[in-house]
């Protein structure tokens, strides 16, 4: 039997009606790629907690807030054209990851560190918008200053987290027979510690800060003390088989970290407009192709600056000095300033 040619086949293929690139397989069955679905539903699902300040949750009117969920608002616009083209889906620490693989939700923002497994486990970690550490917090009057005054305490911890492996490790390694008490969300593991159930809370060191500077009395009525050396990065996920949703995410962070770099922010993203520098123009789509080659709105960048700013302001509008945290950059830093923000030409 003599094979057919390649044009042959191909046109075989368009004849029988087939949207070459329009759907991908998943499970064996052929579905709408991310974008399409995102358009023809009218929103954006993104994965969230309502217990993350400065990160996730809702206010006292109900609005969502937080880095978090400017990340996913970044998102609607790139894909959208609109900030509040987003559906927020509180999800625990169990739930997320499984949430982001059945497509419950487009997106995971919602503060998960990037690991080898989790990235094995059939999602893309695309670029951290935090940088952060593992970390005790234990009352002052305890007069714990370091892990070795931790040998033998209990710690609450968050079951299906990082920080329940990471306390494990430590215990561990540093032979501080550590005792772990186990909750299934975020509150219920951190009443437990205020209650006196644990000596010690641990999870980020964001997180720490954040229920440090909410509680009532004085702040420095409690220490917080670093697990490890290592360095998390939260980073929001996709699913695996979606490379141009992949990107469209991926930059949609990076259009926030890139302006900063640039000097654009929301008050001066306007007049920028009418710039002469090619990098300013290329990046706020005066100078077309960048979004066509995501499929998206050349003016993408423009419009996420405009309606919900550049990184340094989304940072310190959730968790900086515009803040009730006021939580230091450090590590948060662009990469140019002696952190790890690196920021990815727009070209």
């Amino acid at each position: 039997m003599r094979r057919l040619a390649p044009f042959v086949v191909l046109a075989a293929l368009l004849a029988g009606g087939c949207d070459i690139g329009a759907s991908h397989k998943t499970h064996g069955r052929l579905t709408p790629h991310t974008l399409e679905a995102v358009r023809a539903r009218g929103y954006v699902r993104c994965g969230a907690s309502k217990e993350a300040p400065g990160f996730s949750g809702p206010d006292e009117s109900g609005r969502w807030r937080g880095l978090d969920v400017d990340t996913c608002r970044a998102i609607a616009v790139a894909a959208l054209g609109d900030r509040e083209k987003v559906r927020f889906v509180p999800l625990t620490g169990q739930q997320r990851i499984t949430a982001l693989q059945t497509g419950e939700i487009d997106v995971l923002p919602r503060t998960t560190t990037w690991t080898l497994r989790r990235d094995a486990a059939g999602i893309n970690f695309t670029i951290p918008t935090y940088y952060d550490y593992t970390a005790f917090m234990v009352r002052r009057k305890v007069g714990v200053h370091d892990l070795a005054g931790l040998r033998g305490a209990s710690a609450c911890v968050q079951s299906g987290s990082m920080t329940e492996v990471i306390l494990a490790d430590v215990s561990r390694k540093y032979r501080l027979a550590l005792r772990p008490v186990i909750f299934d969300n975020v509150q219920s593991t951190r009443q437990a510690f205020l209650s006196g159930r644990c000596d010690a809370l641990i999870t980020d060191a964001s997180a720490l800060a954040a229920l440090r500077a909410t509680l009532p009395g004085r702040a420095d009525d409690y220490v917080i003390v670093r697990a490890d050396s290592n360095v998390a990065p939260l980073t929001p996920a996709v699913r695996h088989g979606d490379d141009q949703w992949f990107d469209i995410v991926k930059f949609a962070i990076e259009a926030m970290i890139d302006a900063e770099q640039l000097g654009i922010g929301r008050g001066n993203v306007d007049r920028l407009l009418a710039s002469t520098d090619p990098n300013v123009r290329r990046f706020l789509g005066v100078e077309p192709g960048n979004g066509r080659a995501l499929g998206i709105s050349d003016d993408f960048a423009y419009q996420i600056v405009r309606q919900i700013g550049n990184y340094g302001e989304v940072y310190d509008d959730n968790l900086g000095s515009r803040s009730r945290l006021n939580i230091p950059r450090g590590l948060n830093r662009l990469q140019r300033d002696g952190g790890l923000m690196l920021p990815i030409g727009f070209y």
